[in-house]
């Protein structure tokens, strides 16, 4: 395979006067801003309104913790803290773990609540049929109610045994507990339930001898947050079994620290592949989120010992380069730039310019970049980019993602979140990561292996 080399470095980034998409907001573009602004608002106001209901029907009742003077406090403290965590996450710059944290908090209280206003509306609404039918056939319920020595309509008497304040008490224990099952069986089973993802790639100019070739990606390691080298191991097993011919790695190998990685460097050396394994540097590779944004002498030995890891283990670790690969006589191009984050707190390293030299001649480039913000920020623009390799979102390791169906609080910061995404002639795919961080589980977005069949021609 003939290998040519690009050029590394670092530096300020500069605006692409070719960006296709205004962003207004840092994070997404102009239209995706109004549409997300729009539905965070809108949930914000249902969440409130649900609270407003279920608040007053508890005050109602006769249970001494809802009648206390802390109650209001708590509950529209809890409810308004919440809500600013959820513009922050949205539009600040704070720490992916904390935002994260956040809108998990924001989704789980919200269902939480949503199906606690269901029984509580249900029944509202038997009660407030028992009313209507005394209203409308006074005689016919006068044997069943006392209105002389009970004139309230809706008492809060025991029915058939249990009182509403019991019935309300215990419906809430049993809602209140629903999500300590899922966020309790993400952390004993979700974070090594590692699951390959079969994606075919069409790409018209693809050189006949590369038809058929797969490829393998894992993105998102961050082994610091291991704790079971063992379930590690099967993942990389799993992919192994695939036989891929090249693999591509799309950043955050640790979480801040390079020596993250000494127990789990033997296993991820073990990947390799016949034409190469190609890597990348993600947000949480420069050492930011440990050391800060400064320069520093310890920041850049950490940084150098990482770059050192992927040489280690055999990994061809991309700054702002390309290369060739090559499969009987016909060659396409891997390009690899540094991490680009949209955002103030995101590393802006990427030289998409600098990676692309010397690769006119090539008829597919494939290009690894961590964040997927990347592409529409400046690859979009560079229509000799036929697919780009991302990762970075974790699909927010909590959410909903069955064949054509996916959802998770991550779609309200990142337009493009998991899987495969077109626009033109240009391709995006997200992985949804290999590891976590933060919530040491998964619920719904589970840990992805992704293995790619590369197809000349057109989709179906």
């Amino acid at each position: 395979m003939h290998i040519h080399a690009g050029y590394k470095g670092y530096g300020s980034w500069q605006p692409n006067p070719c960006e296709k998409v205004p962003r207004l907001h840092p994070l997404l573009g102009k239209q995706c801003e109004i549409e997300n602004s729009f539905m965070i608002i809108f949930n914000t106001v249902i969440l409130l309104l649900i609270d407003f209901y279920i608040y007053k029907a508890l005050r109602s009742t006769r249970m001494k913790w809802a009648s206390s003077s802390l109650f209001p406090k708590i509950w529209w403290g809890y409810s308004l803290l919440l809500v600013a965590g959820v513009f922050a996450s949205v539009y600040l710059s704070i720490p992916l773990m904390l935002r994260a944290i956040v809108l998990v908090a924001f989704f789980l209280t919200f269902v939480c609540k949503f199906l606690f206003i269901i029984i509580l509306l249900a029944d509202d609404i038997r009660r407030g049929g028992v009313w209507l039918k005394r209203q409308l056939f006074p005689k016919s319920v006068s044997t069943v109610v006392d209105t002389e020595n009970h004139p309230e309509p809706l008492p809060e008497r025991p029915e058939k045994g249990i009182s509403r304040s019991e019935f309300l008490t215990r419906a809430g224990i049993i809602v209140a507990s629903l999500p300590v099952i899922p966020m309790g069986w993400g952390v004993i089973s979700g974070a090594y339930d590692y699951r390959i993802r079969r994606q075919k790639l069409y790409l018209p100019n693809l050189p006949g001898e590369f038809h058929g070739i797969k490829i393998g990606q894992l993105s998102d390691v961050h082994s610091g947050s291991f704790y079971n080298k063992r379930a590690v191991l099967g993942g990389v097993e799993m992919l192994l079994a695939e036989k891929p011919d090249v693999v591509f790695f799309t950043g955050d190998l640790v979480n801040n620290l390079a020596n993250e990685m000494r127990d789990y460097q033997d296993i991820f050396a073990k990947v390799q592949a016949p034409l190469g394994v190609f890597s990348t540097l993600g947000n949480h590779d420069y050492g930011d989120y440990h050391f800060g944004p400064e320069p520093s002498p310890a920041k850049a030995k950490n940084l150098q010992d990482l770059k050192d890891t992927h040489k280690v283990m055999g990994w061809d670790l991309l700054l702002n380069e390309n290369r060739r690969l090559k499969v009987d006589g016909a060659e396409i191009g891997i390009i690899g730039v540094e991490n680009w984050g949209a955002g103030k707190r995101f590393p802006k390293f990427a030289r998409l310019d600098e990676a692309l030299r010397n690769t006119d001649d090539l008829p597919v480039k494939l290009l690894l970049s961590h964040d997927p913000s990347h592409w529409r920020a400046q690859v979009l623009c560079k229509p000799e980019v036929d697919v780009m390799f991302a990762g970075h979102t974790h699909g927010m390791q909590f959410g909903v993602r069955m064949g054509n169906i996916k959802w998770s609080p991550v779609q309200y910061i990142y337009k493009e979140w998991a899987g495969l995404y077109r626009e033109g002639n240009q391709q995006l795919y997200v992985n949804t990561g290999f590891g976590f961080l933060g919530y040491p589980g998964r619920v719904g977005i589970l840990p992805e292996i992704t293995i790619f069949e590369l197809i000349k021609g057109e989709p179906a």
